[in-house]
């Protein structure tokens, strides 16, 4: 099994044979360097064939014991998570890799460019598979400056500043992660993750923070809530998510392998620490109020955006959300499953979107005024069918989950959570469907129910096989569920809550289609537009940021000074 070694090694043959040959063949030497990625994705697909078949592959390269003062074993550890990862990143780079022979290839960083794609693929493979914390932060902090490289064009002066805020804000939530695992190894005494869920399980820790007020804390819950912040960092979650959008000049394909691969590094590390989480529910709690809270921020100023790049990149941070708030719940497959999704989707979208603003770029009246075409008037078939579909057939099925299945309801909140994304991600998908008016009613109402069962039989298949696929012990999972069960009441109200917002939409949509408003008063009106000027200004964060910064620079200035 010691061949599996080379796969993360193979992409970095792809930056030597780029940016070791010449300018005059750097086209032949691109055509070379993509036969590396493709084999690193072959490689992938193997390992995932292995550890399905065998078991979780363990390489050791150097033993601690052999070389002096070094605390941990260098080597590779790949279970059924990474090589799942490992296939996502491979496939998604080998994409990018030839998209971007024909996109960038009268660049001027066009080999730098390539180069470094190979050399970010070989790190985030390295990452996926490190055999224990501290190769994985090694490999998380070169991620950290290959970031920055990629920004591309440093001769861009609001690219640079992107590019630096970037690197900054990552170093800072790097450090807290690094402090995170500090205190796992003075607490627990290893790096390796088996023997580490190992001890924290058996040896229960209280920290005392304050011991004159009395303020403990669970050591579980401390390194996990570390360890969080880095994950808050690489996955852009509130309110260390303002670096994503400032660092939205760099070329499209840059930004696919940004938004498909290295932004899903917060939720690998929920999921490669699943155990050691799921022992802590404090620790779920708060992730799923950060995830929670920067799904619904993330979306609402991706709604206010109006540059293409910035609209893709806040809705990445609000998928980001849904993905660490799902980890919070303590589904950590579906969020797996959501960050392979998200990773498809938003990294073909980033890779097209290039070619759309070359053509706004080029045709200045795109879209043509004269090509609007008008719509026709909202059809009750369709309203009724979407109306029919979001509400009453989900309510069928959990009926029939609950007294024909037997299925405790009540009492899982696993099954609940399930459901509920089924429902909700139905319903967004439907509602978006009644824009479609140039097309026949009976054709869109048809498309609403096909996307019900499509939505239906994808997610049971993240329920039933995925699950199984990457956690096969049911306790498990089962544990993982109870340690982030929300209280009762406040589970219910979430749920009511969001089932009462979603029929709202549906008869806001069908009195707005007839013609009809409601109308407010003059003061939330003028709160509404106020308020959609702060987040349209993205809450003002990255203001406030700079105002941070110049603070921090005058305090430590003048404490230089009275030192000296």
């Amino acid at each position: 099994m010691a061949f599996l070694v080379l796969i993360p090694l193979l992409p970095l043959l792809t930056a030597f044979i780029v940016m070791t040959g010449n300018r005059v063949d750097q086209d032949q030497n691109a055509r070379a360097g993509l036969f590396p990625i493709v084999a690193a994705f072959v490689g992938a697909l193997i390992s995932l064939v292995l550890v399905t078949s065998e078991g979780a592959i363990t390489v050791q390269l150097y033993d601690p014991a052999a070389i002096a003062n070094l605390a941990f074993p260098i080597g590779f550890y790949i279970d059924r998570l990474s090589a799942v990862m490992m296939v996502l990143i491979t496939g998604v780079a080998t994409l990018i890799y030839r998209y971007s022979m024909g996109y960038m290839y009268q660049d001027r960083g066009y080999r730098r460019y390539l180069g470094l794609l190979g050399i970010t693929t070989s790190v985030l493979l390295g990452m996926v598979s490190s055999a224990n914390l501290v190769m994985l932060f090694i490999f998380w902090q070169i991620l950290s400056w290959l970031l920055f490289l990629l920004a591309h064009n440093h001769g861009h002066p609001a690219t640079l500043a992107g590019a630096s805020n970037t690197f900054t804000l990552l170093r800072l939530s790097d450090v807290v992660f690094l402090a995170g695992i500090v205190l796992a190894y003075s607490l627990y005494g290893t790096f390796e993750f088996q023997t580490l869920f190992t001890r924290a399980a058996e040896i229960p820790v209280t920290l005392s923070l304050w011991p004159a007020l009395g303020w403990d804390m669970n050591g579980v819950t401390a390194v996990t809530l570390l360890i969080f912040v880095g994950a808050m960092g690489k996955s852009a979650q509130f309110p260390i998510h303002t670096w994503l959008p400032r660092s939205l000049y760099a070329p499209t394909p840059v930004h696919a392998l940004l938004h498909a691969g290295i932004i899903n590094a917060g939720g690998f590390l929920l999921n490669r620490l699943a155990p050691l989480y799921g022992l802590s529910p404090t620790t779920l709690h708060v992730v799923f109020i950060i995830g929670t809270l920067t799904a619904g921020l993330g979306a609402t100023m991706m709604l206010t955006q109006n540059d293409i790049k910035k609209t893709l990149g806040f809705s990445t941070i609000g998928q980001m959300g849904y993905m660490i708030m799902e980890c919070g719940l303590g589904a950590f497959s579906l969020a797996v499953f959501h960050l392979i999704a998200h990773g498809l989707f938003k990294g073909t979208v980033f890779l097209n979107c290039g070619n759309v603003i070359h053509k706004a770029r080029q045709e200045p009246s795109f879209p043509h005024a004269g090509h609007e075409v008008e719509e026709s008037s909202f059809s009750n078939l369709t309203w009724s069918t979407g109306f029919l579909t979001t509400l009453l057939l989900p309510l069928v099925i959990l009926l029939v989950t609950h007294g024909v299945l037997r299925i405790p309801l009540l009492e899982s909140q696993g099954t609940v959570i399930f459901l509920f994304f089924i429902w909700v991600t139905s319903s967004q998908a439907i509602l978006s469907l009644t824009r479609i008016r140039a097309v026949a009613s009976w054709k869109v109402s048809a498309s609403m129910l096909l996307t019900l069962v499509l939505v239906v039989f994808t997610y049971l298949f993240a329920v039933e096989s995925f699950t199984h696929f990457l956690y096969p012990n049911p306790d498990e999972v089962a544990a993982y569920f109870r340690a982030a069960a929300l209280p009762g009441r406040l589970f219910d109200s979430l749920v009511v809550g969001t089932t009462l917002l979603t029929i709202l939409s549906w008869f806001y949509l069908y009195a707005h289609a007839h013609g009809r408003t409601v109308k407010v008063p003059g003061w939330i009106e003028a709160f509404l537009v106020r308020l959609y000027v702060i987040f349209m200004n993205r809450l003002y964060l990255d203001q406030l940021y700079v105002k941070f910064g110049r603070v921090v620079t005058l305090v430590a200035q003048r404490v230089e000074k009275r030192l000296s």
